[in-house]
C-alpha cells in the first residue's frame, strides 16, 4: 500500500515532565526533555501541555507526492480543509478533533533478529543455555510504535476519515464497537472504539518477544503497582501478547509482541467478532477501568469534556 507506517504522535497532556519521566523508564529514548524515540523507528512520541490529556496529532508515512496528492484528493471529497505541501497533507479529523499529517518518510525497515529459542513437545531448540527471557538484563526497548487506539463519540465517521480519507484498510472489526485498521504490513495501526466521549485510550510499543513484555511490565511495576491496568494476555484479533499500563496523565500505554501480518490483502479475512472474543483470547478480564477510564467516567459524571 501507498502508506506504510505510523510516523509518530503527538499527546497533549497536563504535566508534561512527570509523564516524560514515565515513557524513558518505560523503555523509549529521549530526544529531547518531551521528546522520544524507538529503537528502530525513530523519534516517535511527542509531549505536549495541554489541561487534559488527548490525541493531538497523528503522523502516517507515505511513499512519494503522488501518494499525497491522491490523500488530499479523499480527504477533500469527505469535505474536508486540507493543508498540502511538497512532502505532506494534513487535515484535522472532524470528530475527535486531531489532526492527522501523511508525510512522505522512508519506509520502516527492522532488522531480523534470531528467533527467541522456545522448546516445545518434542522439540528442543534450546538445549544448553538457560532461556534468554530469564537472563537478558538491562532496560526493555521497544522497538516501534505499532498503534494507537481512539474513542469516537461517532465511530462510523471517524473510521471513515481513516479508511475513506487516509487510506487504511479495515482488518477487523468488533460489532458495533471498534474497526481495527491498517496502513502497514502490522494487523492493525489504529483502532477507531466507539466510546461516550471523544480521548486516547492507548499508545501500543512492540518490543521483542513475550518475555520483554514481562521484564518490561515487571519492571514498570516494582516501585509502581498503581500502574497497572491489565495483562499478561493475548488477544483474538491481531494475536498479540500485551500487557498495559498507566501512565501519569492516564493514558495507556502497552508493551506487544508477536502481532499478525497482512501482507498479501487477498490472503486476508477480515472477521466481525462479537463481545469477548473481539478483546482477548486468553489471559484475565479486562477491568472495568479498560473499558471506560476513571478520568472518562468522570468527566463524563459533570466536570468537562476532553478531546
Amino acid at each position: 500500500m501507498a502508506l506504510h507506517r505510523l510516523n509518530n504522535v503527538t499527546i497533549g497532556v497536563p504535566d508534561v515532565a512527570s509523564t516524560a519521566a514515565y515513557y524513558d523508564q518505560f523503555g523509549l529514548d529521549p530526544t529531547s526533555p518531551s521528546s522520544f524515540a524507538t529503537v528502530d523507528g525513530g523519534e516517535q512520541l511527542h509531549l505536549v501541555s495541554a489541561p487534559t490529556r488527548r490525541l493531538v496529532e497523528i503522523s502516517i508515512g507515505a511513499d512519494d507526492a503522488d501518494d499525497l496528492q491522491r490523500v488530499a484528493s479523499r480527504l477533500r471529497a469527505l469535505g474536508l480543509d486540507v493543508t498540502q505541501d511538497d512532502t505532506s497533507v494534513s487535515a484535522e479529523e472532524p470528530i475527535a478533533g486531531f489532526r492527522a499529517v501523511v508525510r512522505v518518510a522512508p519506509r520502516l525497515e527492522q532488522p531480523e533478529l534470531p528467533p527467541t529459542p522456545y522448546n516445545g513437545v518434542g522439540r528442543l531448540e534450546r538445549t544448553e543455555p538457560r532461556a534468554p527471557g530469564i537472563v537478558r538484563e538491562g532496560p526493555v526497548r521497544p522497538r516501534k510504535l505499532g498503534h494507537v487506539v481512539i474513542g469516537s463519540v461517532d465511530m462510523e465517521a471517524t473510521q471513515r476519515f481513516f479508511t475513506d480519507g487516509l487510506g487504511f484498510k479495515v482488518s477487523d472489526r468488533i460489532v458495533g464497537t471498534g474497526a481495527f485498521l491498517r496502513c502497514s504490513n502490522d494487523h492493525h495501526n489504529v483502532l477507531v472504539a466507539a466510546a461516550p466521549m471523544n480521548f486516547l485510550h492507548h499508545t501500543s510499543w512492540q518490543v521483542e518477544d513475550v518475555d520483554e513484555i514481562g521484564r518490561g511490565a515487571m519492571a514498570m511495576l516494582e516501585d509502581h503497582p498503581e500502574r497497572h491496568v491489565w495483562g499478561l494476555g493475548r488477544h483474538y484479533a491481531g494475536s498479540n501478547f500485551f500487557w498495559y499500563l498507566k501512565d501519569p496523565a492516564g493514558n495507556f500505554s502497552e508493551y506487544y509482541s508477536d502481532m499478525d501480518c497482512v501482507v498479501d490483502d487477498q490472503l486476508w479475512t477480515p472477521e466481525e467478532l462479537e463481545g469477548a472474543k473481539g478483546l482477548f483470547s486468553w489471559g484475565p478480564p479486562p477491568p472495568p477501568s479498560f473499558l471506560l477510564p476513571e478520568d472518562v467516567a468522570a468527566h463524563m459524571t459533570g466536570a468537562h469534556s476532553a478531546g
